[in-house]
């Protein structure tokens, strides 16, 4: 059985979910949930954009082609996805990172990558 770490976004409070629709997350229960078994620390609750998808293709991460035998539908812009906090941080550092729901962003996400950091895309209420 795979365990879980404490569900607590970057500010302590309960995680809120990020999506389930598509359905995201580590476990895919819909939240950036995270544990022992999460080497790529899938914590950063983000909205794709059509730049982010592109880098990440290119990067060798293809999120946007569907693969039906893994029951992935392949991500558009808007839809929002649990990354992997480096690749947040590289798309950062290459000026293509996209909007974060902090809300929905675990804790863990700041063993990588600073809260200053994650705030300068935080979405607006």
């Amino acid at each position: 059985m795979t365990t879980r770490e404490a569900s607590l976004n970057v500010y302590g409070q309960d995680l809120k979910p990020c999506s389930k629709d598509p359905l995201t997350g580590f476990f895919r229960n819909g939240c950036c949930d995270t544990g022992p078994m999460d080497h790529g620390s899938h914590t950063v609750c983000a909205v794709m954009t059509a730049e982010f998808l592109a880098l990440s293709k290119y990067l060798g991460n293809d999120l946007s082609t569907p693969m039906p035998q893994y029951n992935f539908p392949g991500l558009k812009p808007g839809d929002q996805w649990c990354l992997c906090a480096a690749r947040f941080l590289q798309a950062h550092d290459e000026g293509a990172a996209p909007r974060v729901n902090l809300e929905a962003t675990h804790q863990r996400a700041l063993d990588v990558v600073s809260l200053e950091i994650l705030e300068q895309y935080a979405l607006t209420v």
